[in-house]
């Protein structure tokens, strides 16, 4: 699913904190029927001029911080910011320690390029270039991979803290968890 900011927000300058509690209410009135399986929910920002880190904060973090933490299929990503849109996400998570997931996507919905914005632990950074690098992975398969001291539990714990991020997508079946990248083909990347 594809949101358009700026048709939502009615501006393309998209400045402080209640505009941004504004379009926060308006991006959870518009959110579809939980969806069966995993997907992304692109916020489009094609056309944005400006977005200040206040707006970003309460608008774009307070949605995902919803969506995520209701553990939610859907998974929200940033598409079509500009340079200086992402400047000012990074400004905004950086000092935060947070991360948000962006990519470049066409109209029918193709990924053309994908990233994370912001810095990930290193011990996190391993564990989502592992899931892109195998496509698919449990917290079981990647203590098998690294074969290391790290316990099943710490690596699950990784996976769990990327997933609430939307960094990686979480599959549950049972007790079993499975996590994948949220674009098909591991083109997650920094």
């Amino acid at each position: 699913m594809i949101v358009n900011v700026v048709e939502l927000s009615g501006t393309s300058i998209l400045s402080g904190a209640p505009s941004g509690r504004q379009l926060y209410a308006k991006l959870v009135a518009v959110l579809p029927s939980e969806p069966g399986s995993p997907e992304p929910l692109f916020l489009d920002f094609s056309g944005v001029v400006v977005a200040t880190a206040s707006f970003l904060r309460e608008s774009i973090l307070e949605f995902r911080k919803f969506v995520r933490g209701r553990k939610s299929n859907f998974y929200p990503v940033i598409a079509n910011a500009s340079a200086d849109v992402i400047d000012e996400i990074f400004e905004l998570v950086q000092p935060r320690g947070d991360v948000l997931m962006t990519c470049t996507v066409d109209d029918d919905g193709s990924i053309l390029r994908s990233r994370h914005i912001g810095k990930l632990d290193p011990m996190q950074q391993l564990t989502f270039d592992l899931v892109n690098a195998q496509g698919e992975a449990t917290a079981t398969k990647l203590m098998e991979i690294e074969r290391g001291d790290v316990k099943a539990t710490a690596w699950n714990n990784r996976l769990a803290s990327l997933s609430s991020l939307g960094l990686i997508c979480e599959k549950s079946s049972g007790r079993a968890k499975t996590y994948t990248p949220i674009f098909a083909g591991g083109n997650n990347g920094s």
